[in-house]
């Protein structure tokens, strides 16, 4: 806290002229309106001491709020003010200086100097009154100041206050900050008489604890005294939070229904956590019709509805939005900022993130944790990670997420050591790592073929966190032993599991038979993969690959025949490239876009060209219903071909390309990108299902092993 100056330094008397304040009906509201700056208390100050009037308890009072409460930059003048006028060992000290002073520390935040001033009342014998109580309560919360709030609370019950229906209701908020619901609600259950300040109360109080099951159970009770409490939008406000959290349609379709019908539909606030509950209920439609007929909406508003899209994985819609926010000359805040970022990393685009993370440094926007965990999240998505690794060295706070963000990132771009080497760093730092830590680190182990440290890793988590591996750690190890050839010790390790493994297990376990060309382990993981649950595509093909990798053709043509009998269709490859801030969406064979012509002419010839280097097209992974003198040409036309080519001919020599596509890339578009690099000498960043592909002068980062 700023110490207040040893003594107080008087300007000379002012020329302008003073109102005379005894003739003035209203001395304290003229106080608080004419007092806009710290010049202007020092000349009321030194005209009331020359009058004399500051002997007059209301004027000196009044000038004590302005100073405290009211003129900017000034609560260093306000403590001068209160020692010399009304901390004063020749006069008894007033109630309501301490507190004005008490509000004041803790709403510039000093809630513990607020809490010593007020012991300091009590030691002085300065009877405290109601306002003292909730004043003093309010500075406890902010610190979570338990033991404080217990000893407060004993001079309520001392003094007799307890019936005051606001003083309890500040209990329950202070006690569902520091101890519990449980105190909080225990403190509610006694009130003999609860008005809808109280039921808003607990209802804050289970919500800032994340208890959103009692908030419903809470309002439901609420609703039975309905007629007689009768609900505000602060009510609405937090129970519609929590049907969002708890996806409880139903309720949150009776508090519209409600708010309609009682002319509530004109809160802003409420109209946003409206739109929030439909788009977290998944009714994002629903969220949009309601956000079109906002008249007005600020960055709340805005901000919720491009959340929405976001969590709804509709991330080219979120950026529309964003686009119209901007039209709109609405200034975005962190949470918008963060739900952009996410859905930029969904679709790979690159220069709106980097547009975001340039805005963000502009306006000087504090890098939070969030915030800077957003960016991290973003660039590695984009495979940019030395852009990650900038903005994590940068971050002056980083928590756990940070951390994982991190090390997860590494992980995916292929830099497994690195982001081992992050792990230790976190674990030197103090920071515990969470269960998503972990699948990190070990998807770290996995990329780069660190078979002891997997162990080791593995281990850990239970011995040194006291963590217990769910199915994804269990997945993750699989990945390690099968990526190393331990085909084996794999299978072994997913029948000594003391959980059930499901299908994505068993799964994991037959690409790594793909790749080490497996039969017999890998017939057995496609069998188990069906008794668990319809197979898909993606399992044929895995199955078929690995026959033919391992040259038994007939098997590989047999299982594509049943899957042409089955009706079982290859999931529709998708990439998407982003060009000058737009998206662009290619499918496989695809003819929709408007620069067609232009994209198969540059296909054609970037085929030809790597032909020259030894490409050789591998029609095994052609789509399965392509006549035999077509899946030359179907191959070619591979969604991630086309953005490529789209990408050559619309960026600038030399430039990045960066595709991000929905499917494990196939092993021919591959070997195929592989030989783009080095012809065109492009970098070129792939972004599949599992994992990022940088291809550069004719190799990959994952070294052939996805």
């Amino acid at each position: 806290m700023v110490a207040p100056p040893a003594a107080a330094a008087w300007p000379p008397p002012s020329k302008t002229e003073i109102p005379n304040l005894p003739s003035i009906e209203n001395p304290k509201q003229m106080i608080l309106q004419q007092c806009k700056t710290r010049n202007d208390l020092k000349q009321l100050h030194a005209q009331l001491i020359k009058t004399r009037l500051i002997h007059t308890t209301s004027l000196s009072l009044s000038l004590l709020e302005s100073a405290a409460l009211v003129v900017p930059d000034s609560l260093d003048y306000a403590l001068s003010i209160f020692r010399l006028h009304h901390h004063h060992r020749r006069r008894r000290p007033h109630t309501s200086a301490y507190n004005i002073m008490i509000r004041a520390l803790t709403y510039h935040h000093f809630p513990r100097d607020a809490i010593l001033l007020f012991n300091h009342m009590s030691r002085h014998l300065v009877l405290p009154d109601h306002f003292t109580f909730c004043a003093a309560f309010k500075a406890c919360s902010a610190v979570r100041a338990m033991i404080e709030a217990q000893q407060i609370h004993a001079h309520v019950l001392k003094r007799g206050f307890q019936s005051y229906g606001f003083i309890e209701n500040t209990l329950i908020h202070v006690y569902a900050m520091c101890a519990g619901v449980e105190v909080a609600r225990q403190v509610f259950d006694e009130m003999p008489q609860r008005d809808r300040v109280a039921w808003n109360a607990m209802l804050a109080g289970y919500a800032k604890n994340g208890h959103w099951d009692e908030v419903v159970g809470l309002f439901l009770m609420m609703k039975e005294q309905q007629n007689v409490v009768g609900f505000d939008d602060v009510t609405m406000i937090t129970v519609l939070t929590a049907c969002g959290r708890l996806v409880n349609l139903e309720l949150g379709e009776w508090v519209r229904d409600y708010v309609e019908a009682n002319g509530m539909m004109g809160n802003l606030t409420l109209m946003t956590s409206l739109i929030d509950m439909y788009a977290k209920c998944g009714h994002v439609d629903k969220a949009r019709t309601l956000f079109d007929q906002l008249k007005c909406r600020d960055v709340v508003a805005w901000s919720a509805m491009i959340s929405g899209y976001s969590q709804a994985k509709r991330c080219s819609e979120a950026l529309s939005l964003f686009s119209e926010m901007q039209e709109a000359n609405v200034e975005p805040n962190e949470v918008t900022m963060v739900s952009v970022l996410y859905s930029c990393g969904v679709l790979g685009a690159m220069e709106t993130g980097k547009w975001v993370h340039f805005y963000v440094n502009k306006k000087k926007m504090r890098l939070t944790v969030t915030l800077g965990t957003a960016l991290i999240d973003f660039y590695a998505k984009c495979g940019s990670i030395e852009s990650a690794i900038e903005v994590f060295e940068k971050m002056p706070e980083k928590n756990v997420f940070s951390w994982t963000a991190i090390i997860h990132g590494l992980a995916n771009n292929g830099e497994g050591r690195r982001a081992l080497e992050f792990f230790r760093l976190m674990k030197q730092a103090n920071v515990e790592p969470n269960d998503v830590t972990f699948i990190g680190a070990l998807s770290a182990c996995s990329h780069v073929g660190l078979v002891e440290e997997g162990r080791a890793l593995f281990k850990s988590m239970t011995k040194d966190f006291g963590i217990e591996p769910g199915m994804e750690h269990y997945g993750c190890m699989v990945d390690v032993l099968g990526r190393a050839g331990l085909l084996g010790e794999a299978y072994e390790f997913i029948k000594s599991m003391p959980i059930e493994p499901s299908a994505i297990v068993w799964r994991t376990l037959l690409a790594s038979c793909r790749a080490h060309k497996n039969v017999p382990i890998a017939e057995e993981s496609f069998r188990k993969i069906t008794q668990l649950e319809p197979a898909h595509s993606g399992d044929y093909i895995l199955l078929s690959n690995t026959y033919a990798l391992a040259g038994q053709s007939e098997d590989a043509k047999r299982v594509r025949s049943q899957m042409r009998e089955l009706g079982i269709k290859k999931s529709p490859g998708c990439s998407l490239i982003e060009l000058e801030g737009v998206v662009h969406e290619f499918f496989s064979e695809d003819y929709e876009h408007s620069y067609s012509k232009e994209i198969y002419k540059a296909n054609e010839d970037m085929i030809e060209r790597i032909k020259l280097y030894g490409y050789e097209p591998n029609i095994a992974e052609a789509r399965i219903d392509a006549e035999e003198e077509d899946k030359v040409v179907s191959v070619s036309h591979h969604s991630e071909k086309l953005a490529i080519a789209f990408g050559l001919i619309k960026t600038q020599p030399g430039a990045t390309i960066r595709i991000s596509k929905n499917l494990r890339v196939c092993g021919d578009c591959h070997n195929a990108t592989k030989l783009i690099s080095k012809v065109y000498n492009r970098k070129i960043v792939v972004r599949d299902r599992n994992r990022f592909h940088h291809f550069q002068d004719g190799s990959c980062s994952c070294n052939d092993f996805w």
